[in-house]
């Protein structure tokens, strides 16, 4: 008799539990389970790709990679493998706090190729980092002096919808000019830095072009403004031995 494939599926804490955690060379924890399509040199590739000199902020998080994973009402599960009927219910990631562990459960399943997954994964790393450090003064200030001057685009919607928010002229009841709405700032500020550091590491673990990123919403941020951004996370956050950090503005035969 063929069993459910709702039965297959383990709660997250379980997961957890029976996967075996690692611990790379520049102190992150991960660990994979079910059937990810995802060759463990190439998991260590592009878990190396964070910088060691983030690690001691994400000291509490754990990454796992796993098939699918499903979160309705309160629980968060995941799937051993890939079905077409659970991915229409998967969700990209899903962060459950387990103790004093917040483990990150990442989709490997539901995009196709390796730039869609490690984008994925490095997005939350950065964001990860955010919500513990916060964004470096010398980047704020750079990013805040970009949008002043008018540099065009942004490098995500939520980066480009709070530069908005902040670069829009308020005016108070009588008219008078008010001042620069602080929230929508510091909110643009970690988006931008969240999506500098994401970039900068994906360039480490992979050779992607830039426009891959482009989406509809928005107009992408102008590529020497970014290059501006991705130095000074360099400058920050130098890449481990064995990655290279490098921008090419044209490839070689374009």
């Amino acid at each position: 008799m063929s069993i459910p494939v709702q039965n297959a599926l383990s709660a997250a804490e379980k997961v957890a539990s029976l996967a075996s955690v690692a611990t790379a060379p520049n102190g992150l924890h991960f660990a994979a389970w079910g059937e990810t399509r995802l060759a463990h040199s190439e998991m260590e590739r592009l878990v190396g790709s964070v910088p060691a000199t983030l690690a001691p902020a994400l000291i509490k998080r754990c990454y796992y990679f796993v098939p699918l994973v499903i979160h309705e009402g309160e629980r968060t599960d995941v799937a051993p493998s890939f079905s077409v009927d659970l991915s229409d219910r998967a969700i990209c990631h899903r962060n459950v706090t387990m103790g004093n562990v917040e483990g990150v459960f990442l989709s490997t399943r539901l995009v196709e190729d390796r730039f869609g997954l490690s984008f994925e994964f490095l997005i939350n790393v950065a964001h990860n980092f955010v919500d513990a450090v916060g964004v470096p003064g010398s980047f704020a200030e750079l990013v805040w002096s970009q949008a002043q001057a008018g540099v065009r685009g942004e490098t995500s919607q939520d980066a480009w919808e709070t530069r908005r928010r902040a670069m829009d002229p308020a005016v108070g009841a009588s008219g008078e000019p008010l001042p620069t709405d602080e929230r929508a700032r510091k909110n643009f500020e970690e988006s931008a830095f969240s999506d500098s550091l994401a970039i900068y590491m994906l360039s480490l673990a992979l050779d992607f072009d830039y426009h891959d990123l482009r989406e509809r919403e928005y107009p992408l941020l102008a590529a020497p403004a970014l290059a501006e951004r991705l130095r000074a996370v360099a400058g920050l956050f130098p890449p481990n031995i064995g990655y290279e950090f490098q921008i090419l503005y044209r490839r070689k035969g374009q």
